[in-house]
């Protein structure tokens, strides 16, 4: 089932990852990266998956380049999960949804 994403910006950030209760998993993309394109469906089952458990978002790092730049973005797709405000883990490139949801449901314990 797809959900609704969460669309993650420069301004929004610190509210809606940083000082959620809940565990976020942010998506740094582009529109020109075919990986991203790839992974993007994945996000949206993810965010039906975790509705109410965990906060999904999707930030495009083109037109967000401070968040991008704070977290030492470099490549991308690249997956963070933060857990109070602080990065606790995190994927790089495509990969599989399987492998995403376990590091969620690593912090969601």
């Amino acid at each position: 089932m797809s959900g609704k994403y969460l669309v993650a910006t420069d301004q929004n950030f610190q509210a809606e990852i940083l000082d959620s209760s809940k565990v976020a998993l942010v998506d740094f993309w582009a529109a020109w990266c075919g990986p991203c394109m790839m992974l993007g469906p994945v996000i949206e089952e993810l965010a039906g998956d975790y509705e109410g458990k965990a906060v999904i978002a999707k930030l495009n790092v083109d037109e967000n380049p401070a968040t991008a730049a704070k977290y030492g973005i470099r490549s991308i797709p690249s997956l963070l999960i933060f857990k109070n405000g602080q990065v606790v883990d995190q994927l790089l490139g495509a990969v599989p949804k399987n492998q995403i949801a376990k590091k969620i449901d690593d912090q969601l314990v």
